[in-house]
């Protein structure tokens, strides 16, 4: 029997590649001669430089940069393709995961270390830069990266705006004389996981900035921020954003990112099993078993899990899904996975659900496993 593992990783507790090494521990206790076939992927959030690594040739890097609240943080990034393109996270300068719980403020967060990355491949020489999405503590609509590159923020006496969301309700114009003259010619790829426009009531942050922090005076204020921004933006390029599909991804960036670069959003997913030759591992496969921290109607959107499961269908290979936690509307998914299981044991903290992930995954998984053979032994009684 050949199982196909392919699942996202489980969101500030274990990664990608870890998931699927606990997956195959308690399958491999029911099914030892089963041949396991690990697909850890991502789609554009947190991890996702580390996927393509695993299975693309390139060079890491590590820079020292400002991180989501100002602190320095080395983040890595990597050349491809002899140099000639840069994949950069934005979850390694700007992730949720580099603030503790106490401490996350998206009114004050600054995407500027993503921009200081930019900034770097640029002077490298590359003449493409995939940026994925996803995972971001930030809600700025990828102001920060602008100032990191050379642009100014003004307020309408003229002044420099400070860092973060918050500051942007004083912007009055830009100055985008002094930004890297490199943008001009250099392609920008966005892996995007979700389809939220920047800003409304399935915006930024309505939709994200709770899961960074926010409370509910906070979103309206921050909606009204990147709306605001938004206005201004429009006034210079005389697009109107903030309706665009995908732009609430990662806090708005692509907003700030359409500022000074020609981008392209693509499906995070999509970009990742193309990169990873899905199709070739797929072929002969028996069984498909994905998954993600939390699964419900926003895998939908353009997770990796759903990825995953629509090409195995189209390959008619029955798909198993696995998540800490299974939420609203998660029947949804039925159409294209045949069986979903939670693996948090009882109702717990999430402190004590993450760190106690590795366990119930593998026992999960080994659970999942007996009732498979228990499904052969039965179909065998009875023919």
């Amino acid at each position: 029997m050949k199982i196909v593992i392919a699942p996202d990783s489980f969101k500030e507790s274990l990664s990608a590649t870890e998931v699927c090494q606990c997956i195959e521990t308690g399958f491999r206790d029911v099914y030892p001669n089963a041949h396991y076939h690990h697909l850890p992927l991502a789609d554009g959030g947190e991890g996702t430089l580390d996927v393509i690594l695993a299975g693309v040739q390139g060079e890491k890097r590590f820079n020292t940069v400002k991180g989501p609240m100002g602190q320095p943080v080395k983040a890595s990034w990597a050349l491809l393709e002899q140099g000639k393109t840069a994949v950069i996270e934005v979850a390694e300068a700007a992730g949720l995961h580099l603030v503790p719980q106490l401490e996350r403020n998206p009114e004050l967060a600054t995407t500027f270390g993503v921009g200081e990355l930019i900034n770097t491949a640029l002077n490298e020489g590359v003449s493409k830069i995939i940026i994925g999405l996803g995972g971001s503590a930030t809600n700025d609509g990828g102001a920060g990266i602008i100032q990191a590159l050379g642009g100014r923020l003004l307020d309408a006496s003229g002044q420099d705006l400070a860092p973060g969301a918050l500051a942007l309700h004083a912007l009055h114009s830009l100055d985008l004389s002094a930004v890297n003259p490199r943008s001009a010619s250099v392609e920008i790829v966005l892996m995007c996981d979700v389809n939220n426009p920047l800003t409304g009531a399935q915006g930024a942050s309505q939709v994200f900035a709770p899961q960074k922090g926010a409370n509910p005076q906070q979103v309206s204020i921050l909606d009204d921020a990147l709306v605001h921004f938004a206005r201004v933006v429009e006034r210079v390029s005389g697009v109107d954003y903030t309706g665009r599909t995908g732009f609430g991804a990662a806090g708005g960036i692509p907003l700030g990112l359409s500022v000074l670069f020609a981008t392209q959003l693509h499906s995070g997913i999509g970009m990742v099993l193309d990169l990873l030759h899905a199709e070739h591992v797929l072929t002969d496969a028996d069984l498909v078993i994905t998954g993600e921290g939390k699964m419900d109607n926003q895998t939908l959107q353009g997770k990796a899990p759903f990825g995953i499961a629509q090409r195995a269908k189209m390959a008619g290979i029955p798909v198993i899904g696995l998540a800490g936690s299974l939420g609203e509307s998660v029947d949804a998914l039925d159409e294209y996975m045949d069986a979903l299981f939670g693996t948090v044991r009882a109702p717990q903290e999430l402190a004590v659900a993450l760190k106690e992930a590795r366990h119930n995954l593998i026992r999960t998984a080994r659970n999942l496993a007996r009732m498979l053979k228990l499904g052969e032994t039965l179909a065998g009684r009875h023919g």
